[in-house]
């Protein structure tokens, strides 16, 4: 239950997301992610941090390799996430009956 505590806060598996690719450093990280505070940002790279799943780097935060193991179980939940939008975008658009 606590990665489910970590990964529920605001904007952890965010961050997690876009350190999939590569470090970033924090100024980055705040422009992939329109409407994160710094403080906010800040606050879950420490946690991030204490938990192993991210470090800090020469380029900025990297994942971890258990950070990169927790990259590798998030894609097929983004791959869902992508197929249920899409039905969702589909039922939107159906005809209602009156």
């Amino acid at each position: 239950m606590a990665a489910m505590d970590l990964f529920g806060r605001r904007w952890a598996l965010r961050i997690l997301w876009e350190l999939r690719a590569g470090p970033l450093g924090a100024r980055a990280l705040l422009a992939r992610c329109e409407g994160l505070s710094s403080s906010v940002l800040y606050q879950r790279l420490r946690e991030l941090v204490s938990s192993g799943i991210v470090a800090p780097s020469a380029d900025g935060y990297e994942l971890t390799r258990l950070g990169t193991a927790l990259r590798d179980a998030l894609g097929p939940l983004d791959e869902w996430a992508n197929a249920w939008a899409q039905e969702q975008e589909h039922h939107d658009q159906e005809p209602t009956e009156t």
